[in-house]
């Protein structure tokens, strides 16, 4: 029996990508090696947004080239954005790549494998979402639905459009029938994905599909039966309507957690980026979101160093990340990417300023999030267990409805929900032990 090992690098997109190339090799009757140097198929799923994620990759690439030279009969594959943006020279700089293949086209790695071809393939093109492939999550409580593949925005900075296509949504039945299936497989929680999901639904009238909108949407999937918890990532500022606030408030099993990317807090970069938004607007949806779900959690990403920020500019995003007191940042230094607009921009920042200013944002961050993360302690909050602690396994690892993750003392089983008294909390974590009161049913 063949065997395969899978490295994923980036989002949660390719995290997704990456159960449907497992679940997909598992039906032609590969099974998952612990290593990739126990694999007779070594795949890379790869990533093209950060500079760090190159980095990490090349090294991976670099040893199974090492492992191709010592077992000849080693299959290589990259799949993902990375493979899309080079695919006119990945065969020519890689010459021990036997297939590669972008993010459309997943579902081709399958036929390569079947097939009697010797020869070196390559799968780039752009078909939308490329039906439905069998997955192997993770944890089976929780799934990953594509609602919707490709983006129509621009932001100068951002390769995924070249990658991933325009935006193509799913028609909202297809959906529906997914995550009951999922339900009935005992998934609990679902995150619904896509680059821009609140501008879920725009195309599908236009392909003759039946109307939906982001927020129809989600009460479609909070009506089905068994599904306790709803995520979606990640949404545009520029499309977060009232709708989909109030659907936080009104649906009982969406998240007390929205992630709203902000990039800078200065108005005169966003329009560099090509946000179409401006810091006022920004602060505008944040004020919707406190007055619907006040005891929301807010999570963003923030971009460090982007061309031609000044150092006023960097004042307004720390001022901004001070006024909107975050519950957590995925912060990025700026870092040029082939075939983005922002890369020939003059004025680049150079990288000592960049570090400098990136350590005062995160101090900013963590000071906002610890002292938000201080309204939880004394309360008792429905967590959905995850498994053993990483740091103490004799401690439980848990997640709360606001996306918080939670190290506690119980005796509850991964996919339980249970009451947890929290006792303590920093700007990362929640800590306490299992209600002796009450238990979630789930």
């Amino acid at each position: 029996m063949k065997r395969y090992h899978v490295t994923t690098f980036g989002c949660q997109m390719n995290e997704h990508d990456s159960e449907r190339m497992k679940g997909m090799l598992e039906s032609i009757g590969y099974r998952e090696a612990p290593d990739p140097d126990s694999a007779d198929l070594i795949l890379f799923n790869t990533c093209s947004i950060r500079e760090a994620a190159d980095s990490r990759f090349m090294a991976h690439l670099g040893h199974a080239k090492r492992r191709k030279r010592e077992r000849p009969g080693v299959v290589i594959g990259v799949g993902g954005c990375w493979a899309q943006s080079v695919k006119e020279e990945v065969f020519r700089r890689f010459p021990f790549v036997d297939v590669a293949f972008g993010p459309g086209q997943v579902h081709k790695l399958a036929e390569f494998l079947t097939s009697d071809s010797l020869t070196a393939q390559g799968y780039f093109e752009f078909e939308g979402f490329t039906g439905e492939l069998p997955q192997k999550r993770a944890r089976d409580f929780q799934g990953w639905v594509q609602i919707s593949v490709g983006c129509n925005m621009v932001c100068s900075y951002c390769i995924v459009p070249s990658t991933r296509g325009r935006e193509v949504s799913r028609a909202a039945e297809d959906l529906v029938a997914e995550v009951e299936r999922m339900a009935s497989e005992g998934v609990t929680e679902v995150t619904l994905l896509g680059q821009n999901v609140n501008a879920y639904g725009r195309d599908l009238g236009k392909r003759g599909l039946p109307a939906a909108n982001f927020a129809d949407l989600l009460a479609r999937v909070d009506a089905i039966d068994g599904i306790e918890r709803i995520r979606y990532t990640s949404p545009h500022p520029q499309d977060m309507k009232e709708d989909v606030v109030r659907a936080h408030a009104e649906l009982g099993a969406l998240c007390e957690h929205i992630h709203l990317p902000l990039q800078s807090g200065s108005s005169r970069l966003l329009k560099a980026m090509r946000r179409t938004y401006t810091r006022e607007r920004y602060l505008d949806r944040v004020a919707l979101i406190r007055e619907h779900v006040p005891d929301c959690a807010i999570t963003t990403d923030i971009i460090v160093g982007f061309p031609g920020e000044t150092e006023e500019d960097f004042a307004q995003t720390l001022s901004l990340a001070e006024e909107v007191g975050y519950d957590g940042a995925f912060t990025f230094v700026y870092s040029p990417r082939r075939e983005t607009e922002a890369a020939t921009f003059p004025d680049q920042v150079a990288h000592d300023v960049k570090v400098e200013r990136m350590e005062r944002l995160v101090e900013v961050i963590q000071r906002g999030a610890r002292q938000r993360a201080q309204r939880f302690v004394g309360r008792t909050l429905d967590v959905l267990v995850e498994g053993p602690s990483r740091k103490d396994p004799t401690r439980l690892r848990g997640r709360s409805r606001h996306n918080k993750v939670v190290n506690f003392t119980g005796l509850a089983q991964a996919g339980e929900f249970v009451q947890v008294d929290v006792t303590s909390a920093t700007s990362q974590t929640l800590a306490g032990e299992e209600s002796l009161v009450a238990r979630a049913t789930g």
